[in-house]
């Protein structure tokens, strides 16, 4: 019989369709790729790097040059950028509308410079791509016109990636907070004000303590698959110690969060092969604009977290009409076949 679920922060219901249950390998939608033109060469690979705009930062090996070979990881603004650096935000009426100017940032940081995906990453790799887009989120709150960075990843076709199959990710600097944070933000104040205790915290709390959609855990970090999951294997990976700010994690952290990371994707790979899927990071928006009473207990309500949704299903009339997800597969087994990777391997 099917499930109804609440996702306890934000009051969004989950549709767990146990009657439409699938094992992994029953899925129809696999990764597409948009293969490169003859002759085309990647700009994200190394010794490509006049393909692309002028460097924002860098990790080089010593003696290598600016916007050359010899880096690890490499951040540039986009080739098409959604959000402006410069200019103004120029807020204003017109009769009953509001506009401003798309200004803020949109950054792409180039994971590697070998032209693979996640699963071909190793840890120490990882680790320095994470480094990376902290040093830029902590660069972007200097900016006093953005008030949210988005940090995201897009892989597949089924997923919105382009023809870059190159591993990166994207930073979008916008100079309101989006309101699907807004309503995450709402959610979890709500519950402190009842409990004075963050969600996110007792969530990790619960989890652990019964395990059953605990996918992987190390020191500092955890990943389940969360109880009301929108997408099948749907994977959440949080920090234990609690911080609402992604860009303060203790930089001693950041190789277990790389560790976790590794972790995580080698298992759904083996689960599922190369599939599509977004992975964002959920942060706090950044508070050097305030209104009075506005982020009164943001640091102590909130938990910044990644959410990995692999795009198997597709969103259809029902869900958009409804705001509900349909999930053919409950986390529980999802966590199950994870789990069984490790087992088999």
């Amino acid at each position: 019989m099917p499930e109804l679920r609440r996702d306890p922060i934000i009051g969004r219901w989950v549709i767990i369709a146990t009657e439409r249950a699938k094992r992994p390998d029953q899925f129809s939608v696999k990764n597409e790729e948009e293969a490169l033109r003859e002759g085309e060469k990647c700009p994200f690979c190394e010794g490509n790097e006049a393909l692309t705009p002028p460097e924002i930062f860098a990790f080089r090996k010593p003696g290598s040059k600016p916007n050359g070979p010899g880096w690890d990881v490499r951040v540039i603004p986009s080739n098409n950028p959604l959000f402006i650096v410069e200019g103004d935000l120029d807020r204003r009426g017109k009769g009953m509308y509001d506009l401003m100017n798309a200004r803020g940032a949109h950054e792409v940081v180039i994971d590697t410079p070998r032209h693979f995906n996640e699963k071909g990453i190793p840890e120490e790799q990882i680790t320095k791509a994470i480094q990376a887009m902290i040093g830029r989120l902590q660069d972007l709150e200097r900016d006093h016109r953005i008030r949210y960075v988005l940090a995201f990843k897009n892989h597949g076709k089924a997923a919105g990636g382009g023809r870059l199959v190159h591993s990166h990710s994207q930073l979008m600097g916008t100079p309101v907070t989006p309101k699907r944070v807004k309503e995450e933000l709402a959610g979890t104040k709500k519950y402190f004000n009842y409990k004075e205790r963050c969600i996110f915290c007792d969530i990790i709390k619960q989890e652990c303590d019964e395990g059953r959609r605990v996918i992987a855990q190390s020191g500092n970090f955890v990943a389940i698959a969360p109880f009301a999951s929108r997408f099948p294997f749907e994977t959440w990976i949080l920090p234990i110690r609690h911080n609402c700010d992604c860009y303060r994690t203790r930089r001693e952290d950041v190789p277990d969060l790389a560790r976790i990371l590794y972790q995580v994707f080698n298992r759904l790979s083996a689960t599922l092969g190369d599939f599509p899927y977004n992975m964002i990071v959920h942060t706090a928006p950044f508070r050097n604009y305030r209104k009075k009473g506005y982020w009164e207990t943001i640091e102590e309500d909130y938990h910044w977290h990644m959410e990995i949704m692999p795009m198997l299903t597709r969103v259809a009339g029902f869900e958009w009409g409804s705001g509900f997800y349909i999930n053919p597969v409950p986390p529980e087994d999802a966590c199950a076949f994870l789990k069984e990777v490790v087992k088999g391997s």
